[in-house]
């Protein structure tokens, strides 16, 4: 939600607004906030330090005013302490003068901040591609992470130079960078639900809440409405409140679970009334990794963004063109409501162990995964695999003029999941019967098909991939060389992808090499 470039040990720290962006009066430091009716900005000052805020709106307060404003040592710490407490996503600036530059990230991350410095500044951005001059090679740690789909959230990024400022942490820049991690967010359990409770009721009220924290206009808002559990019952329940105001859009998925997705989409968009505008992008045909892809082009696109760019882009593309200013999505629905390992024992996603199914793992990323869980960031207010899940999201909307709203991770709906007991929540029991209490049919309550994008990733892969892999592996690749991708493990790979004896288990990965690969080359 902004981008920054600060010097430190200013003489003065006054700063001025221009219309869309705070400078000094010296021109050495500036920070421009994302422009967007749901963000806005605001500065104080004493005289020795100067605190810039950027945030994300709240429904019932004023807008802020943009102009730095003067005020007393007492105001400017109590204004400090406030800016602190904002409920939903924010940034907080702070130079002082003759000190280091400080930059604190608020706990309900929306969208990223990467930062990178040099010997004189540091830099900031939402948006990676803007600090790609910084960025100096890769981090073996991080990518052996993202090869073997463990991701952690932490400081860490692919690339050595360029860091990631993670919830409640914050950034000192005074020559050198020095990232701060927060105290461990406190998180509760299970407790047993009192006679009288009505779960559904505080669940549709935790929803309704986290709707109207921010000040939607419904007019230029439009609801993901995928056919899952978790968009269908946010959209449902906007359309209960808001009848013939929501519109919709969705990425249609391929396999035996499209036909599915399709009619249980139909019959919400039939039993709830919705506006008429439903925007549908076959995702089989605008599929990752496709030649107008703008990975596969060469644009500088960070291996953090949206796995399946292609589609998701033209989506949000053509929603930015029906005037969509703000997208309201399901993502986070299922860490809401997760079950923990002693409710259920699970193997988690990525076990170093797994490397066997993986024979293009190189020797280097091999050795790095016994550090993979080295360095991450504490427990955090908003579940951290929910953290990553938004930041892959944000850059995409944005450059479309679009601002993502995500309630399932609102603080609110994420401690009413923590409370209530297994049987609520699992196989999202929470979703199926807040759907099945609108009348809506077995076959949206209880599918009997999996929908998800599997079949579009097997399709990129025994397809589009094809020559990419070809020509990564005639001409080279960073991955090669720092010897964190094999290339004669992926080439048996490749051979068994051409011999149709594709594996969901094992061969889904690839899609990250690729990613991997192509961001490489556009950065480094």
């Amino acid at each position: 939600m902004i981008k920054l470039r600060l010097t430190p040990y200013a003489d003065d720290v006054t700063w001025k607004w221009d219309g869309t962006r705070y400078m000094t009066v010296d021109h050495s430091s500036e920070a421009a906030p994302f422009p967007h009716p749901m963000v806005e900005q605001m500065a104080v000052t004493d005289g020795q330090r100067t605190l810039l805020t950027v945030r994300e709106r709240v429904a019932g307060c004023s807008t802020a005013d943009s102009a730095p404003r003067n005020v007393t040592t007492g105001e400017y710490d109590r204004a400090k302490e406030l800016a602190g407490q904002w409920p939903t996503d924010f940034v907080l600036v702070e130079m002082v003068r003759d000190e280091p530059v400080r930059v604190t990230a608020g706990p309900c991350r929306t969208t990223p901040l990467y930062l990178a410095h040099d010997d004189t500044g540091l830099y900031g951005s939402w948006d990676m591609a803007d600090l790609r001059e910084y960025a100096v090679g890769l981090n073996p740690r991080e990518v052996a992470r993202l090869l073997i789909y463990r991701p952690r959230y932490s400081t860490d990024t692919a690339f050595r130079g360029i860091h990631r400022l993670t919830e409640r942490a914050t950034a000192y820049y005074g020559g050198h960078l020095f990232l701060c991690y927060p105290e461990p967010a406190l998180h509760s359990g299970p407790r047993e639900l009192a006679p009288e409770a009505d779960v559904l009721a505080a669940f549709v009220q935790a929803m309704d809440d986290a709707v109207d924290l921010r000040p939607l206009e419904l007019e230029t808002t439009a609801f993901h409405l995928t056919g899952g559990f978790d968009s269908g019952t946010l959209a449902t329940r906007a359309a209960q409140r808001f009848p013939a105001r929501i519109s919709t859009s969705a990425l249609l998925i391929g396999g035996p679970g499209r036909a599915q997705q399709i009619r249980r989409r139909k019959e919400m968009r039939t039993a709830l009334s919705f506006a008429g505008q439903d925007l549908l992008i076959d995702a089989m045909e605008e599929a990752p990794l496709h030649p107008e892809c703008a990975r596969v082009r060469g644009d500088l696109i960070s291996p953090y963004e949206e796995p399946l760019h292609r589609p998701f882009t033209r989506m949000t593309k053509a929603l930015a063109e029906q005037g969509a200013r703000t997208v309201v999505t399901g993502l986070c629905g299922d860490e809401m409501v997760a079950l923990s390992q002693a409710e259920y024992p699970h193997k988690a996603m990525g076990e170093p162990k797994d490397v066997a199914l993986l024979p293009w793992i190189g020797e280097r990323a091999r050795n790095a995964l016994e550090f993979t869980d080295d360095g991450i960031a504490p427990p955090a207010v908003v579940n951290s695999m929910s953290l990553l899940s938004l930041e892959t999201t944000a850059p995409v909307l944005l450059r479309e003029g679009i601002w993502p709203v995500h309630p399932f991770a609102d603080p609110g709906l994420i401690q009413l999941g923590e409370w209530l007991p297994i049987d609520w929540r699992e196989l999202k029991q929470l979703q199926r019967r807040q759907l099945g209490a609108l009348g809506l049919s077995d076959d949206v309550t209880h599918p009997a098909e999996r929908e998800s994008f599997a079949e579009v990733v097997q399709h990129s892969l025994t397809t589009h991939a094809r020559p990419l892999f070809a020509r990564m592996l005639k001409e080279g690749s960073v991955l090669f060389d720092d010897e964190l991708v094999a290339p004669d493990g992926l080439r048996q790979a490749v051979r068994r992808l051409n011999a149709g004896t594709y594996r969901e288990n094992g061969d889904a990965q690839l899609l990250q090499v690729l990613d991997l690969h192509l961001a490489t080359q556009a950065f480094l």
